[in-house]
């Protein structure tokens, strides 16, 4: 079963799907840059903005690309010291 199914951390946009994910474990603007970095390289992402402050990462999904939650969490928790999980 897909997780954006059970989650309200995806909205359709215009453009395709935007995911949002809470992390945990940042400590500066290279954190973000590391995990929209790692992000950035699956397939189906078409840009990922991660704000430290926040402890957000706003994933922007290519239009009709199905990315599964748990692979955008692997992702940011492949990056480095952080944990992922859907917004609520």
């Amino acid at each position: 079963m897909n997780l954006f199914s059970r989650t309200k951390a995806k909205t359709e946009t215009e453009s395709g799907a935007e995911v949002v994910l809470l992390v945990e474990g940042m400590h500066c603007n290279s954190c973000g840059l590391l995990i929209d970095d790692e992000l950035e390289d699956l397939a189906g992402v078409r840009s990922s903005s991660t704000d430290v402050r926040a402890e957000r990462t706003f994933v922007r999904l290519e239009e009709g690309a199905d990315v599964d939650t748990a692979a955008l969490i692997a992702a940011v928790e492949q990056a480095g010291d952080y944990t992922a999980r859907p917004a609520d």
